[in-house]
C-alpha cells in the first residue's frame, strides 16, 4: 500500500491486520484527495491494488479478521447519531463476509443454525469412526500442526455482504465477533462509563457482561481459543472469561530506576525528530532545524525539572515561527494549593474597610431565593473576620468554593446590618457568569443600535455546542430579524468553519404554502438573510479559517481587526513524563495557492476597540458591524 493511500495524524492511528493464512492484510486506507478512512484488503505480495471493502462516505476503521478469516470486522458511524456540526458521532461494528457460504451461515435463524450444527456433528462422528479403522494396528504418530488452509475470498458481490453487528449505536470503543459468529462482544458507553456488552446474533438478546463504573475501556481482543476477552480498563489490563462468566484483572507489578536526565535527552530528540517528520511544510518554513537543535541542546545538562524542560522545548519550537507550537508540563500538582472562591459579585475599586458591591451577577450565589444582597451594600465581615483595608480580600475566600460562608452586611442607605449565608463558587463558574453577562450586553447593544432589526450571536468556540447556540438563536430568538451579527471575537478555534459558513449561506429556492398558509421557505434549517462577521486579534486557529471561508463564499462583510494567520490543524502529543507539545501538521491553502499560516487576514471594514470607550460600556466594533449590516 503506497504512502499516498494513508495519512498518520497522530502516532498509533494506523490500523492493519494479517490474515490467518498470512497472505492478506486488512487495512485502513484513503481514497486519493479524500481524508475519509476506508477499510480494504491488500495482498501480501504487494503486487495488486487495494480492494475497497467499505466504499462509504461514512468510512470505517479498526479492521480485524474474524471467524477464522471468513469475515472482516470494523467500526463505522454510518448508522449512528451525529453531532449537529458534523464532527463527533456514535458508532457501530460491522462485518463483511468474504464468501457467500460464510454469509449464508451467519444469516441462519436460531432453529436453522441448530439443525446445521446437528448435521455437522454427525458428519464429524462418521469421519472419526473411519479414521479409527484406518489407525488400527498402526503406531499412532505424533500430532503435528496442520498447515493453514489458504483463505477463500469471493470478490463478486462482496460489498453486498455487509452486516451491522451491534444492535444499538453508541460511544463504541471496541468490538469482536465470536469464532462461530453467533456472539458479538463490544465495549460501549450508554450510562456512566464504558461497559462490556454481549449480543446474541440468533436470538437478538443483549446484556451487560461487566460494568466498568465511570471509567473508559478499550482495546478489546479475543484470545486464540475464543474464550477470553482482554481489554484495557479498570485502571489496567483485564479479561472476561466467557465460559466462567467472571471478570479478572491481569496483575502487573514492577519497579524501575529512572534516569531523568537521560529521559529528557531522549524526549528532546523525539520532539525535534517529530517536528522534522510531521511539520506541515517539508522545508519547515526555511528554518535551520538542525542548527537550532544544537543551539538549545547545550542547555539540557542543566535542566533538573520538567517545568524548565517544557520551557526549553517551547523556546526551541518557537523558532519555527508557527502557530500551534509550544510545550507544557501537567505534573506535580500542588497539594492544597491556593484557590480563591467567588460570590458572583463585582466590587467597587475603592479602599476598604469592607467590600462595597458594585454589581450582582445574575444567577450567581448571591441571587438565591431569600437573598437580600444588592448593589451598594457592603460586606463587613466574612466568617467572623473583619474585612480589613490592608488585607488582600482573596485571603478571606481561599479554598472555600462549595462550602457555606457567613457574611455580615451593611446597607449604607438605611444603616441596616444583617447576616446572610452564601455558598461561593469556583473561578471557572464565575467566569461563565461573566461571559453570559458580556453576551447579554452585546445582544442589547445590537438590538438598541438597530432598532430591533438585527440579531446577535457570539460563536464562543468552533465546536458542536457553539454551533447549536448559533442555530438555536438565529432560527429561534431572531427568526423575524432582518439580519444577523455573528461575533467570533476571542474564539480559540476547533473545527467548524464549513458548517457555520454553510449555515449562514442559505439561499431561498422555494416556499411551503398549504391552503394559503405561509409555512416558510426552503432551506428551512439555514439562515437565509444578510449577516456580518465581527473578528479581532483574539481569533485563533479555526476562528481564523472561518472568516476566510465566509469571505471565500461571498456571504458578507468582515468587520473588526486583522486576524493573525494561524489556520492549521495541530496534533498535541503527550509524553510519558506528563509533558506535551504541539506540531501544526496539516496546512490549509486558499484558492490563490497560499498557506493560511502566517497570512494575515484583513477585515473589509477595519475598526479597533478604544479601551477608554470600552470602559464606558461602548463596543465600537459592534457599532460598526451594525452600521455595515444596516446599509
Amino acid at each position: 500500500m503506497p504512502g499516498d493511500r494513508n495519512y498518520s495524524y497522530a502516532d498509533g492511528d494506523q490500523s492493519y491486520a494479517w490474515s490467518p493464512d498470512s497472505k492478506w492484510f486488512a487495512v485502513n486506507f484513503l481514497h486519493p484527495e479524500q481524508w475519509i478512512g476506508q477499510v480494504g484488503l491488500v495482498k501480501a505480495t504487494g503486487m495488486e491494488p487495494i480492494i475497497d471493502l467499505t466504499r462509504s462516505g461514512y468510512g470505517g476503521y479498526g479492521p480485524r479478521w474474524a471467524m477464522d478469516g471468513n469475515a472482516v470486522v470494523y467500526v463505522s458511524d454510518r448508522d449512528g447519531m451525529k453531532n449537529h456540526a458534523s464532527w463527533g458521532s456514535q458508532g457501530d461494528a460491522y462485518a463483511i463476509f468474504l464468501t457467500n457460504e460464510a454469509y449464508d451461515t451467519f444469516k441462519l435463524n436460531k432453529e436453522e443454525a441448530a439443525l446445521a450444527k446437528e448435521d455437522e456433528e454427525k458428519n464429524e462422528e462418521d469421519k472419526d469412526e473411519k479414521e479409527e479403522e484406518k489407525a488400527k494396528g498402526k503406531k499412532k504418530e505424533e500430532e503435528k500442526d496442520k498447515p493453514v488452509e489458504p483463505l477463500k475470498i469471493d470478490l463478486d458481490g462482496i460489498t453486498e455482504r455487509r452486516v451491522r453487528l451491534t444492535p444499538n449505536s453508541s460511544d463504541l470503543s471496541g468490538a469482536v465477533l465470536s469464532k462461530d459468529g453467533e456472539k458479538v462482544w463490544y465495549l460501549a458507553a450508554f450510562e456512566k462509563g464504558t461497559d462490556l456488552w454481549q449480543y446474541e446474533v440468533r436470538s437478538r438478546e443483549t446484556k451487560i457482561l461487566h460494568k466498568m463504573g465511570d471509567g473508559w475501556a478499550g482495546g478489546l481482543m479475543l484470545d486464540k481459543e475464543g474464550k477470553k476477552l482482554f481489554y484495557m480498563g479498570d485502571g489496567g489490563i483485564s479479561y472476561y472469561d466467557t465460559e466462567k462468566s467472571e471478570n479478572k484483572s491481569v496483575g502487573i507489578n514492577g519497579e524501575m530506576v529512572l534516569n531523568e536526565g537521560a529521559e529528557r535527552a531522549y524526549l528532546y530528540e523525539h520532539i525535534w525528530r517529530q517536528v522534522k517528520k510531521k511539520f506541515y511544510r517539508e522545508d519547515l518554513q526555511g528554518v535551520d532545524w538542525d542548527k537550532y537543535k544544537a543551539e538549545y541542546q547545550r542547555f539540557l545538562p542543566y535542566i533538573n525539572n520538567n517545568h524548565d524542560m517544557a520551557e526549553l522545548c517551547s523556546e526551541l519550537l518557537g523558532e519555527l515561527n508557527a502557530s500551534h507550537t509550544g510545550a507544557g508540563y501537567g505534573g506535580d500538582e500542588v497539594q492544597n494549593a491556593d484557590a480563591t472562591a467567588y460570590l458572583g459579585l463585582l466590587y467597587a475599586l475603592e479602599p476598604g474597610p469592607g467590600l462595597r458591591i458594585a454589581e450582582v451577577l445574575p444567577n450567581g450565589p448571591a441571587t438565591k431565593d431569600g437573598s437580600r444582597i444588592k448593589a451598594g451594600h457592603v460586606i463587613e465581615r466574612i466568617d467572623g473576620e473583619v474585612v480589613a483595608a490592608d488585607v488582600d480580600p482573596a485571603r478571606y475566600f481561599n479554598r472555600k468554593a462549595g462550602r457555606y460562608m457567613l457574611l455580615d452586611l451593611l446597607d449604607p442607605k438605611t444603616n441596616t446590618r444583617w447576616t446572610q449565608t452564601v455558598k461561593p463558587i469556583t473561578s471557572w463558574e464565575e467566569n461563565q457568569l461573566l461571559y453570559k453577562r458580556w453576551v447579554e450586553k452585546c445582544r442589547h447593544l445590537v438590538d438598541s443600535l438597530s432598532g430591533g432589526k438585527l440579531g446577535y450571536v457570539h460563536v464562543r468556540g468552533m465546536n458542536d455546542h457553539s454551533f447549536r447556540v448559533v442555530y438555536e438563536e438565529a432560527l429561534g430568538r431572531y427568526h423575524d430579524r432582518e439580519g444577523l451579527v455573528v461575533d467570533t471575537r476571542f474564539n480559540g478555534g476547533g473545527w467548524l468553519h464549513d458548517d457555520l459558513a454553510t449555515f449562514l449561506n442559505g439561499k431561498t429556492y422555494m416556499r411551503m404554502e398549504p391552503r394559503g398558509q405561509k409555512l416558510g421557505t426552503e432551506p428551512q434549517f439555514k439562515w437565509q438573510k444578510p449577516s456580518v462577521v465581527v473578528m479581532s486579534e483574539g481569533n485563533y486557529s479555526d476562528a481564523h479559517m472561518f472568516p476566510v471561508t465566509y469571505r471565500a463564499m461571498g456571504i458578507g462583510k468582515l468587520v473588526g481587526m486583522p486576524v493573525a494567520g494561524t489556520g492549521t490543524a495541530v496534533w498535541w502529543e503527550g509524553l510519558q513524563n506528563d509533558m506535551w507539545f504541539g506540531i501544526p501538521q496539516v496546512g490549509m491553502i486558499d484558492n490563490n495557492g497560499n498557506y493560511l499560516e502566517n497570512q494575515q487576514l484583513e477585515p473589509d471594514v477595519k475598526q479597533a476597540l478604544d479601551p477608554g470607550a470600552v470602559s464606558t460600556g461602548r463596543d465600537q466594533q459592534l457599532e460598526e458591524a451594525v452600521k455595515v449590516l444596516m446599509q
